[in-house]
């Protein structure tokens, strides 16, 4: 597998117009991006542009703080498919995980039920996590059988960092995939999170990583 195609190429700043997103889809496809990732307003737009593409059309839900009630989680995801979304990364709620962890579990497996056929990724937001909090959070998507585990959102206090991916990898084994997403924004970072363990990348640098990677190939 290419790098490309470890690449969600993302776009989830509030202010996003419709040509930005036409733009990041035209860059998907010249690349070979595994994906774009939008708000879930911006899902349809991507399903037309990208229509027998190939390219995963890819949205948030609960996002970025995770704090909304599980029927809307629910809801958010519905509508993101019905509108041709075709994998879906839940912020789960982080305040529940550090004093009801069982809502989490219920939660995921909610929305693992509506999303079933497609891929499902659990934004575990690990900068506000302890060791053993991540550890559990990655058990509860493993065990409601989600597609991925997934660093972070990029709008809280920190990033995806290789020690985190390293433990998320260790704990979901080979059955799930690992999502580094947070602060990629060069080539040996992209590298060093997939040596780490991750087999996806959530970048806005996308392009930028694959530019760089045509001039290490070419010199």
């Amino acid at each position: 597998m290419g790098l490309a195609q470890h690449i969600d190429h993302t776009f989830l700043r509030a202010d996003a117009t419709e040509s930005d997103i036409i733009k990041l889809c035209k860059e998907a496809k010249k690349y070979g991006f595994a994906s774009v990732c939008v708000n879930p307003c911006w899902v349809q737009t991507c399903s037309d542009e990208l229509f027998e593409s190939g390219i995963g059309i890819c949205t948030v839900i609960g996002f970025p703080l995770g704090a909304s009630c599980s029927h809307i989680k629910e809801k958010e995801a519905e509508g993101a498919l019905i509108d041709g979304a075709t994998e879906i990364d839940m912020v789960i709620n982080i305040g529940m995980l550090k004093s009801l962890p069982s809502v989490v579990l219920s939660e995921i497996r909610l929305v693992r039920e509506h999303t079933r056929g497609e891929i499902l990724k659990v934004i575990i937001e690990t900068c506000l996590l302890t060791n053993a909090e991540k550890k559990l959070a990655c058990e509860l998507a493993k065990e409601a059988r989600a597609d991925f585990v997934k660093t972070s959102t990029g709008f809280s206090t920190g990033g995806a960092t290789i020690h985190d991916v390293k433990l998320m990898r260790k704990t979901v084994g080979d059955v799930m995939g690992v999502k580094a997403s947070g602060g990629i924004k060069d080539l040996k970072t992209a590298m060093a999170m997939i040596k780490a363990g991750a087999n996806r990348l959530g970048c806005s640098a996308g392009v930028k990583i694959m530019k760089e990677l045509e001039i290490e190939i070419d010199s």
